[in-house]
């Protein structure tokens, strides 16, 4: 499908085809009971999901502190072979990324996905499943970098083994998400749909060839370091910031009752999305011993971010304009707005890391760390 052939008007409100008071208020009661079948139908599975995130979050919270503490006193705990400085950083890190991220990520993108396909989550239970058995990845995952069995690319510190088992918890999840949308009730696709789908296809894409790349048929040399720098950029990029585009524009309009600004804007913004955003990530390795062309066409694609950056910063504020106010009574309304922010601010400061003159200064110093963590 091309984006002319995204619908570009927003769907009709319930209250234009009403040709009486009763027939509005049947029609949304029918609308809200349907709502309610929906949230039932997911309920367990986003429930499980967001739990075990919770629990993750606070794992890899505690690891952080700890990693934080041996900053400065390295000799803490320095006879304890699994909590030394270079298992835990990694295990933090994949907790907060494998674990608490992805884990409410995927959690939200199925509810939303039902939500917008109208229709009920059938064998809930094959995705409790699926939940399980990422879980039981991360867990594999964290013990083998705590062993000393770290593959030593970050954010792919996994071993093997616990790597498999996240193919198969993801494959359980994705199947059901693919099709929920392809058993979805009405021809409209909304641009959350777009976002979360197309999460949904890059995450494997990306995780498999990777994985691929580095451990089944390895690249050579300092290849494996643009593979992995790939992987990182992408992930942050077409991974959690589609799922967190996703949901913003799901929540804006409706915390504020009111349709998406523009249509046009929003087809724009997903597109040059995908397609800048994908080739992103070798900028991270200015000066370093590649071919030259392959740093510049990321820094080039870094700088025209800026086009999916603005069009979504646009949509939104004009869409939440003249309703800023509701801020102040909805919690929901003030961590999406909030999030909506940091993502800009993430990506401004993205591109000016990207640059050249500023990368031969800060690629090797903090300024990088701070930049994944905002993301």
């Amino acid at each position: 499908m091309t984006p002319a052939e995204i619908p570009l008007t927003p769907p009709p409100f319930t209250a234009a085809v009403a040709t009486s008071p009763e027939d509005e208020v049947t029609r949304g009661d029918v609308e809200q009971v349907e709502r309610a079948l929906i949230d039932a139908s997911t309920r367990v599975p986003v429930l499980m999901f967001y739990t075990s995130a919770v629990v993750w979050l606070l794992i890899g919270t505690l690891l952080a502190g700890l990693t934080s503490f041996k900053m400065h006193m390295p000799d803490l705990l320095g006879g304890v072979s699994f909590l030394t400085w270079g298992r835990i950083r990694p295990a933090h890190m994949n907790a907060m990324v494998f674990g608490w991220a992805s884990m409410v990520g995927i959690g939200t993108s199925i509810w939303l996905m039902a939500r917008l396909s109208r229709t009920t989550l059938r064998h809930p239970l094959l995705l409790v499943a699926g939940a399980a058995f990422w879980n039981l990845g991360v867990l594999l995952g964290l013990g083998g970098i705590l062993a000393g069995d770290s593959t030593g690319y970050q954010w792919l510190e996994f071993p093997p083994y616990a790597a498999l088992v996240l193919f198969v918890a993801y494959s359980l999840v994705v199947s059901w998400a693919v099709l929920m949308f392809r058993f979805r009730r009405g021809g409209h696709i909304y641009i959350t749909q777009w976002y979360l789908l197309g999460a949904f296809l890059w995450f494997p894409w990306l995780y498999g060839a990777t994985q691929i790349m580095l451990f089944v048929v390895p690249v050579q040399g300092v290849m494996q370091a643009a593979v992995n720098w790939w992987f990182v950029n992408n992930l942050l990029f077409l991974w959690f910031g589609a799922i967190g585009l996703g949901t913003a524009y799901y929540m804006i309009p409706k915390v504020i009752g009111r349709p998406v600004y523009s249509y046009h804007l929003a087809a724009i913004g997903f597109w040059t999305y995908a397609f800048f955003a994908s080739w992103t990530g070798m900028q991270r390795l200015v000066d370093g011993p590649f071919p030259a062309w392959m740093i510049t066409a990321s820094i080039a694609a870094s700088i025209l971010t800026i086009i999916p950056v603005a069009t979504v910063g646009l949509n939104h504020h004009m869409t939440m304009r003249g309703h800023f106010g509701l801020m102040r009574y909805s919690p929901t309304l003030r961590f999406t707005v909030f999030g909506a922010i940091a993502y800009t601010v993430f990506s401004l400061v993205g591109i000016v890391l990207s640059l050249r003159s500023v990368a031969r200064y800060v690629q090797f110093t903090q300024a990088s760390v701070a930049y994944s963590h905002l993301g």
